[in-house]
């Protein structure tokens, strides 16, 4: 009987463990994405858009009923639909549903470029009838011009019935001073430092337009003595690149407070990780927080996982269980961006906590 009972055990155990791996409930999952956002719809169908994954020229997706098994849906944004006017760098794609449609804001190169820039990025958005697509561009044209290149939006509807905006400006022809500047200028590393900023602005419902001037809410540390400058300048201090980022943001909100995460470091190195600030509102003041970075790779801890960033979150099936969605990069998969879901949450006394990186 007990050697039955272990024959049985041994069986579940291997029929287990090849469910999970066909389902993809592995980490990282089997979609080849950057930047994954996953749209939970009010039918409770999950639908992940990113950047990359063979999409040309614009945006793929996968569905899911378990955020487990993802099907490829294909293509679902192309810019030569008929009000397209983005002609390449189609990144950061974030999808939500109002009123019965669905909204797909993304960041592209806007083919209007009098002075030609090499960086020429703005937001726009498209409307389609169902999450595959196909999704038309509302205008002709993104959403607005602030003046420099900007990427990575990420939307929040507030109770009040506002909507806001918040995207990256880019480092692209934005030297700051910083004491970082000044010591690697001291080093002989580099003359200036590029940094990215995250902005927030209030949109028009109809996201047709901002409403009023952007905010500056999240930039890199001024000072070396600063907590979080150690972690968010790895990519001077390292010597890699003479740029530091604050991009990827993805706002929600618990209880009173709004958490903003966002991603640290050059987005095509190892030290790409993720940090949080909190506010009593949409457009800040946010403080950072004491227990930065929240993600991060795993190699020096014997861990295979790096660049681990521009991540989003959503909810298990149950609506129980918050996760954080984000791509990084194993020492199998090398430079390609894959995509990771772990387990994140919030403590009473307000803390975010990320349960990852994990290839289990």
């Amino acid at each position: 009987m007990l050697k039955s009972l272990l024959s049985l055990l041994s069986f579940f155990l291997l029929f287990n463990g090849i469910a999970q791996k066909k389902t993809g409930a592995q980490n990282p999952i089997d979609v080849k994405f950057g930047d994954p956002y996953i749209l939970k719809t009010t039918a409770g169908k999950y639908y992940m858009y990113g950047t990359g994954a063979g999409a040309k020229d614009g945006f793929s997706a996968y569905s899911s009923d378990d955020l487990k098994t993802w099907k490829p849906e294909g293509q679902v944004y192309y810019n030569t639909n008929k009000n397209g006017w983005g002609i390449h760098s189609f990144w950061a794609p974030e999808v939500y549903e109002r009123n019965g449609k669905f909204y797909l804001f993304y960041s592209a190169q806007w083919s209007v470029n009098p002075t030609n820039e090499e960086e020429n990025f703005k937001i726009g958005v498209a409307v389609s009838e169902k999450p595959t697509g196909p999704f038309t561009d509302l205008r002709k044209e993104p959403i607005f011009d602030p003046g420099y290149p900007i990427i990575d939006a990420n939307v929040l509807f507030a109770e009040n019935g506002k909507v806001y905006l918040y995207y990256s400006r880019c480092c692209y022809k934005h030297a700051v001073e910083s004491e970082v500047a000044g010591w690697a200028r001291k080093k002989g590393w580099f003359q200036e430092i590029e940094e990215s900023w995250v902005y927030g602005v209030e949109i028009k419902p109809d996201f047709s337009g901002t409403i009023g001037e952007p905010v500056l809410l999240l930039r890199p540390p001024v000072k070396m003595d600063d907590p979080q400058a150690a972690w968010e300048s790895l990519s001077v201090t390292s010597r890699e690149v003479n740029r530091r980022w604050t991009e990827g943001s993805f706002i929600f909100k618990r209880n009173d407070t709004y958490y903003m995460m966002y991603s640290a470091n050059y987005f095509g190195g190892k030290n790409y990780a993720v940090g949080y600030a909190t506010s009593q509102h949409p457009l800040g003041p946010f403080t950072k927080a004491a227990n930065n970075p929240v993600l991060a790779k795993n190699t020096d801890s014997g861990g295979i996982v790096t660049g681990t960033g521009h991540n989003s979150i959503t909810y298990s099936p149950d609506g129980k269980t918050m996760l954080c969605v984000y791509h990084g990069r194993t020492s199998a998969t090398g430079e390609e961006r894959v995509v990771f879901i772990d387990k994140m949450e919030i403590s009473q006394e307000g803390v975010l906590k990320v349960y990852g990186p994990t290839t289990k």
